[in-house]
């Protein structure tokens, strides 16, 4: 009897161990806004989930959220704004939970260069690394100081926002973040000014999101993927040196000077709640494309976003 009920517990016990397998794919090589991401990794809060998660950094950062729309991949990391572009496109994506939760976003520029006011970049150069997301905040931001889009001229820097500012190969880059480009232009010298978008005409929206192909996700799985970030969340909150040396610890190139300034600029802007959904910011951001002619007519919250738990 004594082997009978050891073999049955064995049985039982055997699912607990088996990991499901997921792969995320980031928006942007490895940094401080994939905080929860490392960390929940690194105190193996996915593995307390049953999860195996692969973290792939992508080759071209506009890539991950088409690659899962079309299957090859569980889990992206991406922008609200470009959700509303890539749903509007016609891409089966839906916002399952949020990584940052206000705009990290800002059109950048030299401070002691010859932009000062935004109206000044008209007949200029301004770099971008994400098309149609970059355009469509753009065109709000130039709109209020009177310049067009095609006014200016739009160059795609890939990942060297900051590098093309410095180098004068453009006027100025939209899609440089206000925790990590104008750290990183200090660190080389260099004074950096943002010119914020939600002060400049556009929403107030979510800057990183995490988006899944609704046909293809396995709901219980993203639901504990989003646990455990959310667990991450709280420990980076309560330790913030602690999670530091966790995240610098992840891979070498994390540990130097940009991360560990940039690392604390981002943490008043993890998401507490990844699983909830503020509807009216989806709502407020379709409205303002559809009005700036970004997008043609508008979708309801339930084509953009989900709250898995209140499901």
């Amino acid at each position: 009897m004594k082997h009978l009920i050891t073999a049955a517990a064995l049985l039982f016990a055997t699912p607990a161990l088996a990991q499901d397998k997921m792969t995320l794919l980031l928006d942007w090589f490895i940094n401080p806004d994939h905080g929860p991401i490392i960390v929940a990794e690194e105190l193996g809060y996915f593995a307390d989930q049953g999860l195996e998660v692969e973290i792939i950094p992508p080759a071209d950062p506009s890539a991950p959220p088409k690659l899962v729309a079309a299957g090859q991949g569980d889990i992206a990391v991406s922008y609200q704004p470009s959700q509303h572009l890539h749903v509007a496109e016609g891409l089966p994506l839906l916002r399952v939970g949020t990584l940052v939760a206000t705009p990290l976003n800002c059109l950048l520029v030299l401070k002691d260069g010859p932009i000062q006011e935004i109206s000044q970049l008209k007949g200029g150069t301004i770099g971008f690394s994400v098309a149609g997301v970059e355009e469509a905040v753009l065109s709000a931001m130039l709109g209020r100081h009177g310049v067009r889009l095609d006014d200016v001229e739009m160059v795609n820097v890939n990942f060297s926002l900051s590098p093309a500012l410095m180098s004068g190969q453009v006027d100025a880059v939209i899609g440089a973040y206000r925790n990590f480009e104008l750290n990183q232009m200090e660190i080389e010298g260099v004074e950096g000014r943002c010119f914020y978008v939600e002060e400049e005409g556009v929403p107030t929206y979510d800057e990183l999101i995490y988006v899944a192909n609704p046909d293809r996700m396995d709901v219980g799985q993203v639901r504990r993927f989003l646990r455990a970030t959310e667990l991450a969340t709280q420990y980076i909150v309560n330790n913030p040196e602690a999670s530091w040396e966790l995240f610098k610890g992840y891979a070498p190139e994390l540990d130097d000077e940009l991360n560990a300034k940039a690392w604390v600029d981002t943490l008043p802007r993890f998401a507490l709640r990844p699983e909830a959904l503020d509807e009216g910011r989806y709502t407020r951001f379709e409205a303002f494309l559809a009005e700036s002619g970004l997008v043609e007519g508008t979708r309801p919250v339930s084509a953009l976003a989900v709250d898995l738990g209140a499901e």
